[in-house]
């Protein structure tokens, strides 16, 4: 057995995650008894501030980087296109899901804040909203916490042309990834904070809004744990069929317990990419394939993430008493779940990149309020997400394995056998 699933690695990989909801059930309770508790705010302000500040520069570092140093070439070209089509598709469908289960099962039932119309923006054309979703007037513009998709979409174009010009072995490929490693460390130095911080948001919120905080996160995690497990027991068999055939559904569920533990044990899609790559390689995955698909997976392949994504956007939605209802809001949110998805990072946390893209395109003028409750829903959904994340990257190698390798290349894997 592993040594990463031992208990004293688990307990230390769950143990910041515990205080986090340790610190939050106390500023409950602080909330609930001392009516002033919102003089406390300002302790959580601080730390917001902190964090839009990092925002920019750890999401645009993390995914140019990315993209600067894949090794990608001939064949790989391939792998990566039906990889990130596949992460696409298995995103959307999730994304999907759990729109269908928040309108069925809204998380909240009657807003806790009612918003001015002034702050609910001008109405925006379908062209004019397609132009500033994904791009910004200026490189200024880029700048802004307000612009996370359209920085996104800069990353990935900066990313592809310094991996044109030599990628890793250049200055600026090496410069970027070592961007990265200093933002993610300085995303640690803020976050040592954050259980004064959210310890002082929850008193605040609780006094302000009483006991429907509590009542509403219950009804959130009622319905996203029961359906992480049901998406691994009815999705992952459809994938698993798809892509290695008769046999695939077997061979899956023989390989799949130790990718889901450890990912349970770290809450983290980068921690189990090595116990993913040793059950590929015992599946017969091929080497390029794995090579590819796992770890570009631990950053882009988040279904997990559009599940609780959707229940974000539904949760504040309703806080606000704003519609989660229409075709067009469909569309938003699937967009949204499955881009935002893109600037995950494979690390515990995700560097709350995902509650910024979230803010950005749905409460712009409200991001003070949204984004301690987005961030407080990641937390209590993390483990599970995780799981769903880091154990599916696994799964879609079979499906890249059909398309690469053709449809019988698990019945041949196993012929070697």
């Amino acid at each position: 057995m592993s040594a990463e699933l031992n208990k004293k690695s688990i307990a230390k990989n769950y143990a910041f995650l515990g205080v986090m909801l340790a610190a939050m059930i106390l500023g409950c309770i602080v909330g609930w008894f001392w009516p002033e508790a919102s003089v406390l705010k300002p302790l959580g302000t601080v730390f917001i501030n902190m964090m839009f500040c990092i925002v920019v520069p750890l999401v645009f570092a993390s995914i140019s980087s990315a993209v600067a140093n894949m090794k990608s070439r001939t064949r790989a070209g391939k792998i990566m296109g039906v990889t990130v089509a596949t992460f696409v598709v298995t995103g959307a469908i999730a994304a999907v899901i759990m729109y269908v289960l928040m309108r069925l099962f809204p998380p909240v039932l009657a807003p806790w804040a009612e918003i001015p119309t002034e702050e609910m923006g001008e109405y925006a054309t379908m062209s004019e909203l397609l132009v500033n979703f994904f791009t910004s007037s200026d490189f200024v513009g880029l700048l802004s916490r307000r612009a996370m998709l359209p920085l996104i979409v800069f990353s990935l174009l900066f990313g592809f042309a310094v991996n044109l010009n030599g990628g890793q072995s250049t200055p600026v490929g090496r410069f970027l990834e070592d961007l990265t490693s200093v933002m993610l460390k300085f995303v640690k130095i803020v976050t040592c904070y954050a259980p004064i911080a959210f310890f002082a948001i929850f008193a605040d919120l609780v006094s302000t809004y009483g006991s429907e905080v509590i009542t509403n996160y219950g009804r959130a995690m009622l319905v996203y744990y029961p359906l992480c497990f049901v998406y691994i027991f009815t999705a992952w068999p459809l994938f698993a069929w798809f892509g290695g055939g008769r046999r695939g559904v077997l061979t899956m569920f023989q390989h799949i317990a130790r990718p889901a533990i450890v990912s349970l044990g770290t809450c983290s899609s980068v921690a189990t990419i090595p116990t993913n790559m040793e059950e590929a390689a015992d599946t017969g995955i091929s080497r390029d394939v794995s090579d590819m698909v796992l770890p570009l997976g631990a950053t882009m392949h988040m279904d997990g993430s559009c599940f609780s994504c959707v229940l974000k956007i539904a949760f504040v939605m309703g806080v606000f008493g704003l519609p989660f209802e229409g075709v067009g809001t469909l569309v938003k949110v699937i967009l949204v779940a499955v881009l935002s998805s893109v600037g995950m990072s494979g690390v515990p946390g995700g560097g709350y990149i995902g509650e910024y893209i979230i803010c950005s395109i749905f409460f712009p003028h409200q991001m003070e309020m949204a984004f301690p409750i987005l961030v407080a829903i990641g937390n209590l959904v993390d483990p599970p997400a995780t799981m769903i994340n880091a154990a599916g990257d696994y799964v879609v190698s079979y499906i890249v394995s059909r398309v690469v390798d053709g449809k019988d290349w698990l019945e041949k894997a196993l012929a070697k056998k």
